[in-house]
């Protein structure tokens, strides 16, 4: 029996490492801007036809050695694929790790010790699931360390996951943009294609000129005319910024979508005809079968001055349901491994249930699928 899990493990880990290898997912939807993948929640919840999509860069991991080794094999449009990027040599132990002959020394901080890095003792450098759980599991047992990893403990590893992986492609599109090596970015420096007569025609519509520079200049929190690193991100992920002039423009483009009558607020019928599918659809994830607001109970709640339309200012509160990001991603990740490994129902994951459940942790989360409820905010590019 031990023997036939070993074969089935085997193959199974040769598999994925082959599907991590030869079908590459594309990087932030910015620096590549006729990216058109289209990403879901995992499809064994059958949410991947409800929730929104995302064009992501690689999958949303839980374990940042896949992180790691994705970005190694497919950082700069395989530019060093062929020159020996990842490098497995094997230790005194017998054991393996991988060698990041690319990475910036950031990519570091969270596994210093090599034996994060780990391979079991094949030649073909096979990903041992078992031996990364239970690498991972203390890491994720924090507070307190007892054992059990809880929901607020899966959360918060999983959400320094997307964290990571929005500062690692900002510092990435940096660093191809900044030419002149200041740390900062000009619009010029980021969107050379536009020429000073572009911008001068200050053209509005989706992608023009003028509609970037509106977005570049909500991103400029001092009005310098240069973005920061962190000024920077919010541009390159809008959905997960908590700067308000970005927050408004992302609800205004949204708005804009299905505003029939052009007044740029959204009535009862505009609201219950779009922006309510997609917001009950996260809602009854997160809800988990309970009662949801119906149309008319939630454009209530959210008109506050009773003027039967809702502005921008009133439909912040669902923001992050009309536009997710990489951050409420996470949250919703976490929910679907507890509720796919959780087998007491005890809103917690022990090393076991983990171990039981390996390649929950160790699949693709994310399935292309056209049927979606919106399109990416930057698609246009």
């Amino acid at each position: 029996m031990n023997m036939a899990k070993a074969v089935v493990y085997g193959l199974l880990a040769t598999a994925f490492i082959l599907f991590l290898v030869f079908f590459p997912q594309t990087n932030n939807q910015l620096s590549n801007p006729n990216c058109h993948h289209h990403s879901h929640l995992p499809r064994h919840t059958g949410l991947n036809r409800r929730l929104g999509s995302r064009c992501r860069f690689g999958t949303f991991t839980f374990d940042p050695l896949l992180s790691k080794v994705d970005r190694v094999y497919y950082a700069d449009d395989h530019h060093h694929h062929h020159q020996s990027s990842i490098i497995v040599v094997e230790n005194n132990k017998s054991d393996h790790q991988v060698v990041d002959d690319d990475a910036d020394n950031s990519d570091h901080d969270l596994h210093r010790d090599q034996e994060y890095y780990r391979y079991d003792g094949d030649q073909e450098g096979r990903l041992n699931i078992t031996l990364r759980l239970i690498i991972l599991f203390p890491l994720l047992d924090q507070s307190p360390k007892d054992g059990i990893v809880t929901s607020a403990e899966l959360g918060s590893w999983i959400t320094a996951q997307a964290v990571e992986r929005l500062n690692y492609t900002t510092r990435k599109e940096l660093a191809s943009h900044d030419l002149n090596g200041d740390g900062l970015i000009s619009f010029h420096e980021y969107l050379p294609q536009f020429s000073d007569a572009d911008i001068e025609k200050d053209g509005m519509a989706h992608g023009e000129a003028g509609w970037w520079k509106q977005q570049f200049m909500n991103a400029d929190v001092n009005g310098d005319g240069f973005l920061t690193f962190d000024e920077f991100k919010d541009l390159l992920h809008p959905q997960d910024s908590q700067n308000e002039k970005i927050q408004r423009w992302l609800l205004r483009e949204k708005i804009k979508r299905m505003d029939l009558n052009y007044d740029g607020k959204l009535n009862f019928a505009e609201f219950s005809d779009n922006a309510y599918g997609i917001y009950k659809n996260y809602v009854e994830y997160e809800a988990s079968g309970a009662d949801t607001p119906t149309a008319h109970d939630k454009f209530t709640e959210l008109d506050v001055n009773k003027d039967k339309l809702l502005t921008v200012e009133e439909l912040k509160p669902i923001l992050s349901y009309l536009h997710p990001g990489e951050l409420s991603y996470a949250k919703y990740y976490t929910n679907y491994l507890l509720y796919e490994a959780d087998e007491n129902k005890d809103g917690s994951l022990t090393l076991e249930e983990m171990l039981s459940h390996e390649y929950i942790f160790y699949s693709t989360v994310y399935s292309d699928d056209h049927e979606d409820y919106e399109d990416d905010f930057h698609d246009e590019l």
